[in-house]
């Protein structure tokens, strides 16, 4: 199967026309193997249009929405990433490309190693998988420049934005309760936070972070 045509394909047929045209984030969908990022069983299919499953609770975004984050970024070559809950490792590495180093965040051990097997398979040194905490982010290891979140949630914790560097962007897709999400980019400006809503779209939710119920007497 010659998958570098079908990643032409699907760099021509699904980002760009999505008004992704940043040639940082074209060049980093061009030059990442999507499949070496998928299960072999599912390799065939790495360039459809399709969310992916990379594991029991994650699964990979369309290239459309990833691309259209990836976007709103405004990355910078010397920016110092992190991935909360990167799953299949494959956003973490097109930020690797894009950046001098990311971090890609797990709480299962069994999807950081597979990550770390992916990422020396790809000659990714850009890019490290860590275990911890996904609430909890990596303070130890920021500030950061710039914290995708590889999943939509109901709750933006407020240790996330503390870990971003002044002048650092959150990207996250918060539930809207009406079956879809809105991506939302944070920035930090000194101790301020504030949001742009940038595109809707419906990725797969991150568990475990769900707005606690409130009781109402």
């Amino acid at each position: 199967m010659d998958f570098v045509k079908l990643r032409r394909i699907m760099v021509d047929s699904q980002v760009r026309v999505n008004d992704v045209t940043s040639p940082e984030v074209v060049s980093a969908f061009s030059t990442i193997p999507r499949e070496v990022f998928v299960p072999k069983g599912m390799r065939a299919s790495a360039y459809a249009e399709l969310e992916i499953e990379a594991g029991e609770t994650r699964a990979m975004w369309l290239p459309r929405d990833l691309g259209k984050m990836l976007r709103a970024f405004e990355v910078d070559a010397s920016d110092v990433s992190l991935v909360i809950g990167a799953g299949a490792g494959y956003s973490a590495a097109l930020l690797g490309h894009m950046t001098d180093a990311v971090i890609a965040l797990e709480d299962d051990e069994g999807l950081v190693d597979t990550m770390t097997e992916r990422f020396a398979e790809i000659g990714m040194d850009e890019a490290v998988a860590v275990q911890g905490d996904l609430t909890k982010g990596l303070p130890d290891q920021g500030p950061f420049d710039v914290i995708l979140v590889g999943g939509m949630v109901e709750d933006v914790p407020q240790a996330w934005l503390d870990q971003l560097a002044d002048g650092g962007r959150l990207g996250v897709v918060v539930a809207t309760g009406r079956g879809i999400g809105a991506a939302r980019m944070y920035k930090r400006a000194e101790d301020t936070f504030a949001y742009r809503e940038v595109f809707e779209c419906c990725p797969p939710i991150l568990p475990g972070f769900e707005k606690k119920s409130e009781f109402v007497f």
